[in-house]
């Protein structure tokens, strides 16, 4: 049989596979997992199909696929669960510094241990660099944690993010590649702040129960305005506002369009209101296995050389994540609830945003193999944990109610909040 024929069929049987998973309730859970396997399969086979289209390079796209991801996450956000740190300051803290110690620290000894090449190392030490995904929310909710804690551990690991990855990524991986930290701040800033910020607006919008927000005068307004500044940035010369421009110009057409799609779905057509938790994560994973994707296409020989490698490194990784965090935790003295919440937040990371800056900032193919494998593995894994912890649960601890974003959050299935995954 042709060479090529059966890599259709492989990437045909995978495709049937995971849409087999996404209709089952019980294997649901992987259904995500499996779509990235077909993209990687597909990636492997027809690698030019992921490399250019019409003479455009695909890797252009990985960014703005990013900022939309991220975008989507800070829909899921209010101002709450930036401020909920003040009420529960000590869980919050804990997490954030065993967030940024454990993984960054656990990268590089996995990435000595391996002895993998200068550029997969850096990537091995950028994914436990990385703050924490948005998955994680979802997993906490799954396993019957404190969610409230998991929205805010995510939330200010991300705030923080333009100053702590870039700072363990001089710190750890300075002798394998050059680290610009002044570059990758900026970097960090365009491709994840600004979005999140942008959806923090879209989310007032969207769920803000005061009136205004309710009439279309008001929303065709915002809309305009929205549109007007995107295009307002637009003209600006670039070295005025230099890295962020891209991210500014986005995040402000992403409020517009958001605002155009309430006018026309909640108001028009009378639709349901939480249509965004419906369509963002489907969009997002979407968007992560095409990222997945152009990135396979790019070094599918380094896949088939040190993948096996990889894996077993992101198993590790992921493990320690848990183990270390757990742990960690319930040595500061927080309560089994807390502890658990906190070693699913350690262990599941931002891997969108690690193969964003592999990819944009590092320029390297090879140091975003890591993200695009222990992207995909935290979800199974996760979904493992969740499993076993929501078959035996602890004792609640106390915690604050979510806001009305957090609490639209844990309706999704984990399968359907890739880690923007992810």
């Amino acid at each position: 049989m042709p060479e090529a024929t059966m890599g259709l069929i492989l990437v045909v049987t995978l495709a049937l596979v995971a849409l087999a998973f996404l209709c089952h309730p019980t294997l649901r859970s992987v259904a995500f997992t499996a779509w990235v396997f077909t993209f990687v399969a597909a990636a492997m086979v027809w690698p030019a199909g992921f490399m250019t289209w019409f003479g455009f390079d695909l890797k252009f796209l990985i960014v703005p696929l990013i900022q939309i991801i991220m975008f989507g996450m800070g829909t899921t956000l209010s101002a709450a669960d930036f401020t909920r740190v003040l009420a529960m300051p000590g869980p919050v803290v804990v997490g954030i510094v065993l967030q940024y110690t454990v993984m960054p620290f656990v990268g590089f000894g996995l990435a000595a241990a391996f002895r993998f090449e200068p550029e997969v190392a850096a990537g091995v030490i950028l994914i436990g660099s990385a703050p924490g995904g948005v998955a994680s929310n979802v997993i906490n909710y799954l396993a019957r944690c404190n969610v409230p804690l998991s929205v805010t551990m995510t939330a200010i690991s991300t705030l923080i993010s333009p100053v702590m990855t870039p700072l363990m990524m001089k710190l750890l991986a300075g002798r394998h590649v050059e680290i610009s930290f002044v570059k990758m701040m900026l970097d960090i800033c365009n491709m994840i702040i600004v979005p999140v910020v942008a959806g923090l607006v879209a989310n007032r919008v969207l769920y803000g129960r005061e009136r205004p927000f309710q009439r279309a005068s008001v929303l065709i307004g915002i809309l305009l305005a929205s549109l007007a500044v995107a295009a307002g940035v637009w003209l600006v010369p670039a070295p005025l506002l230099g890295a962020l421009q891209g991210g500014l110009i986005l995040g402000f057409a992403l409020v517009g369009v958001a605002v155009l799609a309430k006018l026309v779905v909640v108001i028009l057509l009378r639709g349901p209101k939480n249509w965004m938790d419906r369509a963002l994560p489907v969009l997002s994973m979407a968007a992560i296995c095409f990222i997945i994707a152009i990135i396979t296409a790019r070094s599918a020989d380094d896949l088939k050389r040190v993948g096996a490698a990889l894996l077993a490194a992101a198993m590790l990784h992921n493990l320690l994540g848990y183990c270390l965090g757990y742990w960690g935790a319930r040595a500061l003295r927080l309560n089994v609830v807390d502890a658990r919440t906190v070693a699913v937040e350690v262990g599941m990371q931002n891997g969108g945003m690690a193969s964003g800056l592999a990819m944009y900032t590092l320029n390297s193919a090879k140091a975003a193999l890591a993200a695009a494998i222990f992207g995909p593995w935290q979800n199974v894994s996760g979904s493992i944990l969740a499993s076993w912890w929501r078959r035996r649960p602890a004792l609640p601890s106390p915690g604050l109610a979510p806001s009305p974003a957090t609490a639209a959050l844990p309706v999704q299935a984990p399968s359907t909040k890739p880690d923007c995954l992810p």
